[in-house]
């Protein structure tokens, strides 16, 4: 399997060598040169396997360049029941009789993004030994939140990699701050930015495609790499969570094969949800995708109307992983849709880099629609509705995951579909505790508490554990101090090599 990009200017890759490079050399993004499909049978096959094995049966076909023996490791590696808490790795809670609630989020940062972060470092690393590269790799990350804390977790004393993560210095939960600056590890480094997470990914873009410093980059023995969600070692391993939700649906006998079901997913970067769009693709029976934003709901405005814009007023909200108006992962979804049309997608992405503002055709808007249906939640209908799903259920939703509950029932009332839907659960209630406090215990229950205090009355009012890595953030010593601002993000990569 051979990868090219979505801008058509560059040689296809092996697989290792897209993992490797993380972004094509053309600014575009690698895709495979085709779509693997699974059949029925193969598909209820799974319902009898464990989530290794399923996370095998979709790896093998795009990362056929990889040994078997090499993609076991790398598997049995990043998904253990000491990593996340039981070898389910991703189960599902039943919400309602048509609601599951899939689980991504008891990996060691508490998020869905360690699903794909605890396996990238392994890939990454075997690809380096099967590409004979010899400049050590220097991961350049942007983050909105989650990924940050995944990314320094997964490459932390990683052999022949750096990590450099950059986040926006307000723009976060205090817990997703202290978990990345907390970060221990050898080869780590984490910084703050003085602006919101497009300030920070557009810096990153603009160090990546900055020809003086990666010719100092060469000639110091380094050389990029991305561990974004542009990069497909990332993409490709959330595939495998959709194709698990519903061989476990079928495992627990609430659907027949072949059966269609909606997922709904709380997306930013719409990278979590181009990965069902892709298990779509491979033959998993999908009736709707349903796209959940907040406030900041630049993708169900495009969605909506086939036209992308930028340019409008980025908001803080309460799910803070979501604030993006740059929606990277949508170029994949845009050249899939046009048959593999690169000059479509070079243009609308000189256009939103240029004016901030595309729109795309009729016939593209339209195969989008008829996948696709977005909504948005603002952060009162957030905090309503883990309100209410707590008290008729006893379930804590974290405030990502209750916008797409909230999105789902305007879904619901809007269309009268009923199909069975799986809610995809990104983070623990207890990473955005605050907001979750008050939504199930009031004003009052927050009032002069510390993030660390709320952890205990969370706890309390739930039932639930702290996860331990969270519990222990208050007695960790801060390692990362360093604050720039966006035009400062090149002399901070500088820095941080020694170069």
């Amino acid at each position: 399997m051979l990868y090219r990009s979505t801008r058509g200017n560059c040689a296809n890759v092996s697989s290792a060598e897209a993992i490797k490079k993380g972004l094509a050399a053309d600014g575009g993004l690698f895709v495979p040169e085709e779509i693997l499909h699974l059949d029925n049978d193969q598909i209820l096959k799974m319902s009898e396997m464990g989530y290794k094995e399923r996370a095998l049966n979709i790896l093998k076909g795009y990362l056929d360049d990889y040994t078997s023996d090499e993609l076991k490791d790398c598997v049995n590696q990043a998904y253990t029941a000491e990593k996340f808490g039981s070898e389910a790795i991703a189960p599902l809670h039943k919400l309602y009789d048509s609601v599951n609630v899939l689980e991504l989020w008891h990996g060691p940062t508490s998020a869905f993004k360690d699903m794909a972060l605890q396996i990238l470092p392994h890939f990454l690393v075997k690809a380096l030994e099967k590409t004979g590269e010899k400049e050590e790799v220097v991961i350049l990350v942007a983050t909105s939140g989650d990924t940050g804390k995944a990314a320094l977790e997964g490459f932390k004393d990683v052999k022949g990699t750096k990590i450099i993560v950059f986040f926006p210095n307000q723009g976060v939960s205090q817990v997703q701050k202290m978990q990345m600056i907390t970060q221990e590890g050898s080869n780590v480094y984490s910084i703050a930015v003085n602006g919101n997470f497009d300030d920070a990914q557009n810096g990153v873009k603009r160090i990546f495609s900055d020809e003086d410093v990666t010719t100092l980059m060469h000639d110091n023995g380094y050389k990029f790499s991305s561990a974004n969600s542009i990069n497909w070692g990332r993409l490709v391993p959330q595939i495998v969570y959709y194709f698990s939700a519903y061989a476990d649906m079928l495992k627990n006998k609430e659907i027949e094969i072949g059966e269609k079901i909606n997922f709904v997913v709380p997306t930013g970067n719409f990278g979590n949800i181009l990965a069902a769009y892709y298990a779509m693709q491979m033959g998993l029976p999908v009736n709707k995708l349903i796209c959940a934003s907040n406030d900041n709901n630049v993708l169900t405005d495009f969605i909506n109307t086939g036209i992308y814009d930028r340019n409008r007023e980025f908001k803080k909200t309460l799910s803070p992983s979501m604030d993006i108006l740059i929606s990277s992962n949508l170029e994949r979804l845009l050249y899939l849709v046009t048959d593999g049309n690169s000059e479509m997608v070079r243009n609308w992405m000189n256009k939103l880099k240029i004016e901030g503002i595309y729109t795309v055709d009729p016939d593209t808007k339209k195969k989008i629609q008829n996948v696709f249906w977005a909504g948005y939640s603002n952060d009162n209908d957030t905090l309503k509705t883990i309100e209410s799903v707590y008290q008729e259920t006893g379930y804590v939703l974290d405030t990502h995951t209750a916008v797409a509950v909230d999105v789902y029932d305007k879904y619901v009332i809007s269309t009268s579909d009923v199909t069975k839907a799986v809610i995809v659960s990104t983070a623990s209630p207890f990473k955005f505790n605050e907001s979750v406090v008050k939504a199930i215990a009031g004003e009052d229950a927050v009032a002069g508490k510390s993030e660390f205090e709320l952890f205990k009355v969370l706890a309390e009012k739930s039932g639930l554990n702290i996860p331990a890595p969270l519990e222990e953030l208050e007695r960790k010593p801060v390692l990362h101090s360093g604050i720039c601002d966006p035009i400062d993000m090149i002399d901070k990569v500088k820095d941080a090599l020694g170069i």
